[in-house]
């Protein structure tokens, strides 16, 4: 059987063009030579109190009941950016909106959410809908990030608002694996909080591991 070719030399894609093929996750990754695998992710928790983040739970509640989650810039203002900022602003770390990266004429384009934290990196892709292919455009950012800051692991989460789904690339083995589970909002926003101030705060131990 002759291998699949779906990225073109001299051809330029940048990351949205992966979410639009009709192409299975592992066979583009395995066209930027990463290895795919779905899978319990085991990921780092805060045992901070988050106590704080109470008023963010009941924010979110009371705009989903005025809001109709309609388009992905809806998602965006009502769901995403809140938690993302209110996690910068309880960890101190700095967020960057539409973050333009460019590795080359297959890696480029801007990440929609960039969390950095001393020497780690957490991206977040923002969908109106359809998480598989979102992170198939996820993958694809962290092997850009991971190889733009030669980071030997990257953390990534895709949401659509009231679902989030986290992957991690790991560059010694170029795998990629995504989490299993998927996080809704507003019922598992304590969780997904644990999980995102957690990745933050381990990110310096793992990339020194």
């Amino acid at each position: 059987m002759t291998k699949l070719k779906i990225l073109q030399e001299g051809q330029s894609y940048t990351f949205r063009s992966y979410f639009e093929m009709p192409y299975e996750v592992d066979q583009i990754l395995a066209e930027l030579g990463y290895c795919f695998v779905s899978d319990l992710l085991d990921l780092p928790k805060t045992n901070r109190s988050l106590i704080q983040f109470a008023q963010l739970r009941q924010d979110i509640q009371d705009s989903l009941k005025l809001t109709l989650l309609s388009s992905e810039t809806s998602r965006r203002e009502v769901i995403i950016a809140p938690i993302l900022l209110a996690v910068a602003r309880f960890c101190q770390c700095q967020i960057r909106l539409e973050y333009p990266l460019q590795v080359n004429d297959w890696l480029k384009g801007n990440l929609d959410y960039l969390l950095q934290a001393q020497q780690g990196f957490l991206v977040v892709e923002a969908k109106h809908e359809d998480l598989s292919r979102g992170f198939t455009q996820l993958a694809v950012e962290m092997i850009a990030l991971a190889q733009a800051e030669e980071q030997a692991i990257v953390y990534g989460a895709v949401t659509i608002g009231d679902g989030w789904r986290f992957g991690k690339l790991e560059q010694a083995t170029h795998t990629i694996t995504q989490d299993i589970l998927l996080y809704s909002v507003p019922s598992q926003l304590e969780q997904l909080l644990q999980i995102l101030i957690g990745l933050i705060e381990a990110m310096p131990y793992e990339l020194n591991r």
